[in-house]
């Protein structure tokens, strides 16, 4: 069944920026549109809809930073009837305009094509071949090893970057938390916020704060001149950074802060340079109202934001998903979910949970 899936995914890929009719193709696959609409859903865990809305607007993102075409050429190349219909989807998507998006060239979430046999041994990524980490270094030379912190997101990251001094021999700190799931509080790193994680996390204050809140010691006590923090496009990862932006906000930071967007599958990085202002009432909104913030974004972050609202919808993709595969292991649906839904970043743990509370069994 596999084999029959991909060979519709393939089938979509080829046709993607034509009008799409779904009994064109059944009939190519030999199904009713029905049935392979289905299949497709049960087995990616996406619609065809949202399948190629996503690719289509991906691709057109490339587009976008890559060339000097008219917007309008590039709605219509890409399978748009107009430059208006073309907007609207792209800001639905992305938080901003394709002109917005053009001028500013912020980090975005990448998209590619499916391939539902991939990531059967999940790796973490490998940044150090990159060369990109040498122009990076280049980029901090009027800093002193000192003046510099990254901030990492996760131990693994931590482990590699240290050990191998990928950025020199400036200090390095993991953040060893998952903010996207369980409850928080306003003030980060305060008593209450440490204890409600902890609560979260099934912890003890004392071992929470041993996990997490002891290893950001360097963050927590120095001042640093410069702070870079390396984060991946997902939205485990975005909420993450959401967090520690709110958290320099709340401390009055006055030094410069880079943001390094890690693809996770291309092992590229873009630097941007952020400028706080308005973290702390975004993450109110987001991880204590659940809501969406009414001003602009790093794409990146606003696509982040909005499969984080997802998650917390009792009706959502994830849910949808489990609930399709009855008769399969926590196990078998928590190793399809790692590969199937890459975009969210959430790992074995909280898809384990996610899967135990759907099924009753948490």
């Amino acid at each position: 069944m596999n084999d029959w899936i991909q060979e519709m995914i393939d089938c979509i890929e080829a046709h993607l920026f034509e009008d799409f009719s779904l009994i064109r193709l059944s009939e190519k696959m030999g199904y009713s549109p029905y049935y392979c609409s289905f299949k497709f859903r049960h087995h990616t865990g996406v619609s065809i809809k949202s399948y190629r809305t996503l690719r289509r607007l991906y691709v057109a993102s490339i587009s976008l930073i890559n060339s000097q075409e008219r917007i309008l050429d590039i709605a219509i190349e890409h399978g748009y009837s107009s430059q208006e219909a073309f907007a609207r989807a792209f800001k639905d998507v992305f938080g901003v305009t394709p002109m917005t998006f053009r001028k500013q060239q912020k980090p975005w979430q990448s998209y590619f094509k499916l391939n539902i046999e991939q990531g059967e041994n999940i790796t973490m990524i490998d940044i150090s071949q990159k060369l990109v980490i040498t122009e990076l270094q280049n980029q901090l030379t009027t800093f002193a090893d000192q003046d510099i912190l990254n901030v990492l997101n996760g131990q693994v990251m931590f482990e590699q970057f240290r050990t191998q001094e990928l950025m020199g021999k400036s200090e390095y700190v993991p953040f060893n938390e998952a903010m996207c799931v369980h409850e928080s509080t306003a003030d980060i790193f305060s008593h209450a916020f440490n204890q409600i994680r902890a609560d979260g996390h099934h912890s003890s204050l004392a071992g929470y704060e041993q996990i997490v809140v002891q290893p950001l010691t360097p963050l927590l006590t120095k001042d640093y001149r410069c702070i870079v923090l390396w984060f991946g496009e997902d939205m485990f990862c975005q909420i993450n950074l959401l967090t520690i932006l709110t958290y320099l906000e709340q401390q009055g930071y006055k030094g410069i802060i880079y943001f390094n967007a890690v693809q996770e599958q291309t092992y590229d990085v873009q630097q941007t340079e952020i400028p706080l202002g308005g973290y702390t009432s975004v993450y109110r909104e987001v991880l204590l109202d659940k809501k969406m913030p009414d001003v602009q974004l790093m794409p990146v972050m606003y696509q982040g934001i909005s499969l984080y609202l997802d998650l917390h919808q009792d009706d959502n993709e994830l849910i949808r998903y489990i609930l399709s595969h009855p008769k399969e292991s926590k196990e078998e649906i928590m190793h399809n979910m790692l590969k199937l839904f890459q975009r969210y970043g959430l790992g074995d743990r909280q898809y384990l949970e996610l899967i135990e509370k759907v099924r009753g069994e948490g």
